[in-house]
């Protein structure tokens, strides 16, 4: 091959390997829930639970971790056990789900993106405390309005929040 053919060549394919390294950096699109989504940690069926659901996705894995609480993924994104890399977080928005026991199978907004209501009168689907994401500020602001708590973004969940203290279990205090 001649040189002006490899410069050519070389010069062709530096775009297109920037193009690629791009696409590879952009995090996966969200996966619509179906009714086979399990929740990670409970091992139930999502659609079997209202409130706001969430979605990890993991480099090298094609599908995503369910949670059927969106205060379970936040607590999961903490964990220092964490099997691999994280590349994106959906969780679903409530500023545009049809109801609470409704919340949407392809209502998903990015956790970094939302308004999360924490400490609501609200509890989450598997009858806890929830962190509530919506998409939009005065949607949130609305909420709290009706059902009080109050306003942060993702990485400000506080930890106590995410992971109660349990209490003490009374039947070892009765016997004692």
């Amino acid at each position: 091959m001649k040189p002006a053919a490899l410069l050519l060549a070389a010069a062709l394919a530096l775009p297109l390997a920037a193009c690629k390294e791009d696409t590879a950096a952009a995090p996966p699109a969200p996966v619509e829930m179906t009714d086979e989504a399990i929740g990670h940690y409970c091992q139930m069926y999502l659609a079997d639970h209202g409130g706001p659901k969430a979605q990890i996705h993991f480099a090298g894995h094609d599908a995503p971790l369910w949670f059927s609480q969106v205060s379970d993924a936040a607590a999961f994104v903490r964990d220092p056990e964490r099997f691999a890399e994280i590349r994106a977080i959906y969780v679903s928005d409530m500023a545009v789900a049809e109801s609470w026991a409704e919340p949407g199978r392809g209502h998903w907004i990015a956790a970094d993106a939302a308004h999360f209501v924490i400490e609501s009168r609200q509890k989450g689907g598997m009858g806890i405390p929830e962190a509530i994401p919506f998409g939009t500020l005065p949607a949130a602001e609305a909420f709290v309005a009706a059902e009080g708590g109050r306003i942060l973004g993702f990485d400000a969940i506080p930890e106590a929040y995410l992971r109660p203290a349990m209490p003490q279990d009374t039947e070892e205090e009765d016997q004692g």
